[in-house]
């Protein structure tokens, strides 16, 4: 399975972006999608996941209430809403399929190549 991300770029501080994932076919595996991200410096970390019906979301702390996870199966497209960003939510954005655990533990079977999102203050 390969994974594709688009959607990053520089925005300022308050601002808003959308960050794209398309599949190349479904992952054989548990079918959560989701994406991590890493900052300079910094291990990378997870964000948000979806499981494989759109039933269930999980956030990392750092990013609920700001942050929207969806998906459409049809298309097999994840996508991220990033609102009301901020300069420490600068990062690489990984695309990632067949999410295990959230948080600190969670690890993936399929990455995509980062996209890089940058918020100036």
């Amino acid at each position: 399975v390969q994974l594709q991300a688009s959607g990053g770029g520089l925005v300022q501080a308050g601002g808003s972006l959308r960050l794209s994932c398309a599949a190349s076919r479904r992952t054989v595996g548990n079918n959560v999608m989701g994406w991590f991200r890493q900052a300079p410096g910094k291990e990378r970390e997870f964000v948000a996941s979806i499981s494989w019906n759109g039933g269930r979301t999980d956030y990392a702390d750092s990013v609920k209430g700001r942050f929207t996870i969806s998906r459409d199966n049809a298309k097999n497209t994840v996508n991220l809403q990033l609102s009301s960003l901020k300069p420490e939510d600068t990062a690489l954005y990984y695309c990632a399929g067949d999410i295990h655990n959230i948080g600190r533990s969670a690890t993936a079977d399929y990455w995509g190549q980062g996209t890089l999102v940058t918020v100036s203050s």
